[in-house]
């Protein structure tokens, strides 16, 4: 027999302190692929000089990652990574805590329907119904 593994829901999304969100939900993982391709959607909209702030996971610091820099810099989007291990100054950080330990009811995990309902709903009303106060 074997063994079916359970279903994943991943995000990745883009916040500032004003709370202004773009998300990506995905069933799959998220290789560097995804997040070159969502850094690239990101980059369409910008509108001043942006410095994105990321952490030094392997999937942001790839050679395909590294290779993009310069075609990002030319649009407007500079990359500013963390110091390794320090999650506490990445707010996106912040927003998951919020999410899986505040926002997300228990009936969310009842079922994977409820589970992607939910986060939906929070990131659909981010920003006015969920609020995160970074002062």
């Amino acid at each position: 027999m074997v063994k079916q593994r359970s279903k994943r829901l991943n995000a990745l999304g883009f916040l500032n302190r004003r709370n202004d969100l773009e998300v990506y939900l995905f069933e799959r993982s998220i290789n560097s692929d995804v997040v070159v391709a969502c850094i690239d959607k990101f980059c369409e909209n910008l509108e001043k000089p942006t410095v994105l702030v990321i952490d030094n996971s392997s999937i942001h610091t790839s050679n395909m990652m590294l290779e993009k820099q310069q075609e990002w810099l030319e649009k407007g989007l500079s990359l500013f990574f963390l110091p390794t291990y320090s999650p506490e100054l990445n707010i996106i950080e912040i927003l998951w805590r919020f999410i899986k330990y505040n926002w997300l009811g228990i009936d969310a995990y009842e079922s994977w329907e409820n589970l992607v309902k939910a986060v939906e709903y929070i990131f659909k009303h981010f920003g006015e119904e969920y609020i995160i106060n970074f002062a």
